[in-house]
């Protein structure tokens, strides 16, 4: 269920399974990475566990706690509903559906790639 857990994190999911305050447990830490003392003096950093599946969400996105808090939720909210439903989750699809998009302009790109070169070959042969 591990590469299911890394399609998470899509904006448009809408019938997603609702988290209760108290299947989750929740921590400041501090951050890390680059911002100093910003970072290092402050515990903005969520750390957000749901106890029923064990999945622990860590966010650092910005440097105010309730923000952190607020996207923690919705990235663990979306991971929960992908652990519970799998390939039948909403995230899992929209994931599935914009690789298929980003195939499919890889494809074009592609063949276009060939024209040109087909093109400037035909090109060449005229001016022979």
């Amino acid at each position: 269920s591990l590469p299911l857990l890394q399609a998470a994190r899509k904006r448009n999911s809408l019938n997603l399974l609702e988290l209760s305050e108290a299947e989750l447990e929740e921590q400041f830490v501090r951050g890390d990475g680059p911002g100093g003392q910003a970072t290092n003096k402050t515990n903005n950093c969520v750390v957000l566990k749901h106890v029923p599946s064990g999945i622990v969400v860590k966010c650092h996105q910005t440097r105010s706690v309730e923000k952190n808090r607020k996207i923690a939720r919705e990235i663990l909210q979306e991971k929960v509903d992908l652990f519970y439903k799998g390939e039948a989750s909403d995230v899992f699809k929209e994931k599935k559906a914009s690789e298929k998009q980003k195939q499919e302009k890889k494809r074009r790109a592609k063949e276009n790639l060939e024209r040109k070169k087909l093109f400037r070959e035909m090109q060449q042969l005229d001016k022979e």
